[in-house]
Parts: C-alpha cells; structure tokens; sequence
C-alpha cells in the first residue's frame, strides 16, 4: 500500500501539463484529488480577480449602466494587460491540453476552448495595436473564467466521492514491528517482506496481509470488510492489512504485500471504475469530436453569412462569429458521465460495494434474472451438525469420528461442522491413506484399513450403497432442510450425519425486495433436490436448480441467457469463479479472495444479500443520471448555436455578446456537474430494512 503513497505524491504533477483526460485519471487518489481542486480554485479565483476589472471596463458593463470609468492608460491597452495572465498563465492548461489533442490528431474539447479563447483575444489584440476601436478582450478573460469554475465544480464533486477512499488510504500503518534474527524491530511498512514474521499487540493496525503464527485475538475488519463485529483470530487464520487488533497480542507471517494486499487490491478496483469510461461516455467522447467540428463550421459560417452575405460590418460578423464557437463548446458533454460514475463508484465503495468499471455500473441496471448460490450467500456458510444416526451394531459417536477422520482432509464448509463436533464431543481421530476428492458428492479415504465413503445420497447410488437401513431417516431429514452426509464402510451404509446452515436473516428482505423489483431470483446449490427446495420455499424462491456441481454452474447460467434474459451470478468467489466470468454481471459476494477480486464485476464486502439490491438500485440511479446529463448537453448546445448565431437577430434586434455566450456555456457545465452530485440523494435508498 506503501508503494501506491508515493506512487501519488501531489508535488510531482505540474497542473499546467495536464489536460482534461488527465484531470479525471488524477482525481481518483484522493490525495491527488484534493490538490488538484485546491489548483483548480486558485487558478479560478486569480482569472476572477482579473477578470472583474476587465468586466468592468468592458462596453456591456459601461453601455449598460452608461458609466465610463476612468483609465490610467489608453482602455484597450489596460484590458490588454488585465486579460494576458488570464489566458496564458490561469488558463494555460486549455491552450497546453489544446496542443497536445491536436498534436494527436484529435480533437477534444480543450481545443473548443483554446478556439473561442484565441478568437477573441487576437482578434482584440489586432483592435488594440492596428486599429483602435471595440474589442472582446472581456469575452476571452471571462471564458476562462467561467470554464475554470465549472472544471472547479467538478473536481469538488469527484473530490467528494473520494472521501471513502482516503480512509482506505489512511488505514496502512506507517511502520511494523517485526521479528528479524530473534529481536522485535520496527521498519516502515513498506520495508516488509513476504514470510516477515510480524507481531501485533493491542491497539495496532495490521500492516500487511497475513496468516496467524502464534496467539488469540479479535480484530476490527469493519473498514476493510464492512463486519460489523470483530472478528476473533487464531493460529492458521488470515487477518487483513488495515484491520484494526484488538485484545490480544499475535505474531502472524506476511502473505501479501504492497499492491497485492485485499486492501490495495479494493482501492485498485474502485480506481479503475472511476477511470473507466461506460458505453454512454464513449457515444458522448465520438459526439464531442463532431461538435467540435460544428462549433468551429458554425463560427466560419456565421462570419461568412453576415460579412459577406448580408454586408454587416467586421465587428457585427465577429461578434456572432466568436458567440457562435463559444456557446457551442461541448465542455458539459465531457462532463455528463464521468462525474455521474465518479459520483456512483464513490457512493457505492461508501456502502462496501466495490464496482470494477463504469460498463459494470451501466449494465447493473439492465439485470433480470439474479442466480443466487446458496451456501455462504443465502445462508451464513456456517453448518453445524444437528443429528447423527448409526445403525445397529454402530454408535453415534463412531459414525461421527469416520466422517470427521476423512472429512478433516476436505476444505468443504461442511467438514469444519463435522470437525467442530468431533472436538466438542472430544472424539479421538484415526490417521487417513489415499484421501480423494470426489467434487460436488463427496470424498474417500482408508481409515484403519477400512474402505470409507462419506457423501451425498447420488453418490451413494453411484457406488451402489444399499440405503434400505437409513431410507426413513433420510427422507426425515431432507423434509426438514438439512444436508446430508452418508457414511458407508466397505460398501455398506452405517450411519448419517446432517448439516445445517442457518439462513441470513437479510436474505428474506432482499429477495423479497427484488422480486417487488421485478427481477427473477433463481437459486443454484449443490445440495439434493428435496433439501434445496425446502430452503427455496422458505425463502420465497419459485425456481431452484439442485444437485449442481460447482463446474457445471455456468452452463445453468447459459441456459438462463439462452432465454434472452440479462443475468447475474452472486457467489463467494471460490467454487463459483466459471458462473460468475460465464454471467453478463459476476457478483462476488464476501471479502478476501483473489479470484472474488479477479473474476467478479462487483464485489459485495459486507456478504449482505441486501447490497445486491443496493448496487441494482445504485447502477439505475447513476444511469438516469448519465441520461439526464447526456440529453441536457446535447440538446443545449445544439439549440444555443443559432441563438448565438444572430438568427433572431434581423427579426427582434437579439444579440448575445461573446461573454454572454461564455457565462451561458458555464452555466450549461456547471448544471451538469450539480445534477451529477445530486445522486448522492439515493443515498436513502441504500438504506433498505424490512
């Protein structure tokens, strides 16, 4: 995380070289964000303090009032002098970023910008050293005024919605204490090694990601994951950089550093979504580049129609002309879609729900049918064992010390609540030879010489283990829900042992809440039919897909696409990583995981069912927004131009000055921003209860 501090530091970029594309990629590290819009304002509220003399001595303020003000030099030369260091120094960074999008062959708005800006200037310049007489030198010094403050306005938006990122930031301690030839050290963070061997004590930060050593503590994951509770650790558990220790002293081995810790890695995602652009944006990116051509045609044609055409004098032709290019800049184009992400991304990271692009932020809102997997995102992904049956000639006891033996070489969920209860009831384990795994059904093993089989019913059946002596049994205990786990000793049944997960009280309110939504919920689990549909039923879920091995996911995902339906898979990231790359939006639902991170379009860190719906609703909102922004620039700019023009000129005698048509193309920049901020009022609708 370290490296990602000095990778941003403020006084390395020189605001002057940046160009616009370059303000939306450094607004994303807050640190950056926060200079840059101290930049911005001070760049703005120099060209106001020039600016408003210029104003002041200009014919709109002097024919308005009838006030001539007096001047210690010739008036043109003073505007001259007061309008310089407004367009060369405080509104370099239009005529640089003009340079360089024209030196890439491209054309963009800065260079809009830079045309209206140099129109009027040189045009006054000429006046003022050739001529004598009315110049627009207001025109040019509050354009870049009026531009500064909306850029200013935008950067405080983004800025805004960086704040969740900047307690991410702060959250890496600056140093460690680490034990290195027997002796505890302290280093800087960013001097930590994989497999550095760490101690924490009470009250300190975790520094890096790692895995317990030696010790018992609780630690505050609330920042980093959004679990409200602390989370009690011991040796073989993972903690997490950032997180905070609590009551006890641990040493823990360093795992992942730097830019790979969960920690980074979630700054890295809600980085790349702020500097992502969404479909939308790159409709509006092609638009600005014709408008960019318009704006300059509009201009050439004005000036050609009233000075050669219609015979009006040079002052009049120019006046519409520079109007003309000067209403018609595309800037709140540029802007109607990144700060509505920026906005969005920021908001939802606020909320725990990582968003990895601004495509994924768009397409969120077009979901229809939501897949759900059952184990760790319906229901706690904690089972515990509620009965044993052995049958005669067999103790509970014994039945329950074979499948712990065997199950203990398993990572599946269900063999920690078969491990919990041998060691609650003290259960002595036998050593295990040639363990496999047999995914989705169960494992094997040689436990004392004997062949044992621990498993679903289907692979039961497929191994041709007679149930008969068990049969009422299992089908009791499929009615009740539980998943099951037959024991079979050298081919023949001798005993069950069944599970169950509790299911998360937040998932009844958020199917309930999206199928008011109109979405399709659909449950995908490994678990036998019976047991699958009892949980199905009591969740309020008409469609379940049962007895579904972890690979063979993504192919009920492509049947459920085949039906022309939008669809999204949330699961834990783990076993589910083929459905959620296979789904038009992976939902990883629980921190911690690389291929969560890797796979998955939105991460839920909070393992909330709720967020689902929260990041639904979010994408619709941010997307009305793009809309609303999108149809107001475009239309704006397209009906301000022959305004501007002078087409209701000859009929009413309206006129609108460059500087007028400058403050009505801010105002345009300046809606679009605000609009965009508003969003933050979906806020309430984040906060779903029952």
């Amino acid at each position: 995380m370290n490296h990602s501090h000095a990778k941003h530091r403020p006084a390395e970029h020189d605001m002057s070289q940046m160009n616009h594309g370059d303000h939306e990629q450094a607004m994303v590290d807050p640190r950056m964000a926060a200079f840059m819009e101290k930049d911005m304002r001070n760049r703005f509220l120099w060209s106001l303090l020039f600016s408003i003399p210029v104003f002041l001595y200009s014919p709109v303020f002097t024919e308005f009032l009838g006030i001539e003000l007096p001047t210690p030099i010739p008036h043109n030369w003073l505007l001259f002098l007061l309008t310089t260091p407004v367009v060369f120094k405080f509104g370099s960074i239009f005529s640089i970023g003009a340079y360089q999008a024209l030196k890439n062959k491209t054309l963009n708005m800065m260079v809009l910008i830079a045309t209206g800006v140099f129109a009027a200037y040189l045009f006054s310049v000429f006046i003022t050293v050739f001529v004598g007489g009315e110049t627009f030198f207001e025109a040019a010094a509050l354009l870049v005024t009026f531009v500064l403050f909306g850029h200013w306005m935008e950067m405080k938006s983004r800025k805004g919605t960086s704040e969740a990122l900047r307690a991410l930031f702060d959250l890496v301690p600056p140093q460690a204490r680490v034990i290195r030839n027997g002796k505890e050290i302290i280093v800087p963070t960013s001097e930590v090694k994989i497999n550095d061997i760490l101690l924490l004590k009470p009250g300190d930060k975790v520094p890096v990601d790692g895995q317990v050593l030696e010790g018992k503590t609780s630690v505050d994951e609330s920042l980093v994951t959004g679990e409200s509770l602390p989370v009690f650790k011991k040796a073989g558990d993972q903690v997490i950089g950032g997180s905070i220790n609590q009551s006890g002293s641990v040493k823990f081995k360093a795992t992942k550093i730097g830019m790979d810790t969960v920690l980074a890695q979630i700054v890295k995602m809600v980085e790349t979504a702020q500097n992502s652009k969404a479909p939308g944006q790159r409709i509006a990116d092609r638009a600005a580049q014709y408008l960019v051509i318009l704006a300059i045609g509009a201009g050439l044609l004005t000036f050609i129609v009233w000075f050669f055409i219609a015979g009006e004098g040079l002052l009049l032709a120019l006046t519409f002309a520079v109007s003309a290019i000067v209403i018609a800049c595309p800037d709140a184009l540029g802007l109607a879609t990144p700060t509505a992400v920026a906005v969005g991304t920021g908001l939802g990271a606020k909320h725990n729900i990582l968003i990895k692009d601004a495509t994924t932020l768009e397409q969120t809102s077009k979901i229809q049918t939501v897949v759900l997997d059952k184990t760790g995102t319906l229901t706690e992904g904690k089972p515990k064992i509620t009965d044993v049956v052995a049958v005669k000639g067999f103790s509970a006891n014994t039945v329950l010390r074979l499948t712990a033996a065997v199950e203990a070489k398993s990572a599946h969920p269900l063999s920690k609540a078969v491990l919990e209860e041998a060691k609650r009831r003290k259960l002595t384990l036998q050593s295990v030879d040639k363990f496999s795994s047999i995914a989705g059904h169960g494992v094997e093993a040689v436990v004392g010489g004997q062949h044992i089989l621990v498993g679903a019913i289907k692979l039961m059946q497929d191994r041709k283990v007679n149930l008969d002596s068990v049969q009422k049994d299992v089908e009791r205990l499929l009615r009740e829900g539980k998943t099951l786990m037959i024991l079979a000793v050298d081919g023949k049944v001798r005993g069950v042992a069944a599970a169950a997960d509790t299911v998360k009280k937040s998932a009844f309110v958020a199917i309930k809440r999206m199928e008011e939504l109109g979405l399709e919920v659909v449950m995908v689990t490994g678990d036998n039919k019976k047991t699958a549909e009892v949980i199905g039923k009591k969740l309020g879920i008409d469609r379940v897909f049962a007895e579904v091995l972890p690979e063979d996911k993504a192919e009920y995902i492509k049947q459920l696409q085949s039906e022309g339906k939008f669809v999204a898979m949330v699961g834990d990231g783990v076993n589910d990583a083929p459905a959620l790359a296979q789904a038009d939006i992976g939902i990883a639902i629980g921190a911690g995981t690389d291929v969560a991170i890797e796979t998955a379009d939105i991460v839920l860190m909070k393992s909330d069912p709720v967020d689902i719906l929260r990041a639904i609703r979010l994408s619709k909102a941010t997307v009305r927004k793009m809309k609303q922004n999108l149809v107001w620039a475009s239309v704006y700019n397209i009906l301000a131009i022959p305004v501007a023009a002078g087409v209701f000129y000859p009929s009413y005698g309206i006129t609108l000055r460059p500087e007028v048509s400058a403050l009505l193309m801010s105002a345009s920049s300046i809606i679009v921003a605000v609009n965009a901020v508003s969003l933050k009022r979906v806020e309430k609708d984040l906060l779903i209860t029952n």
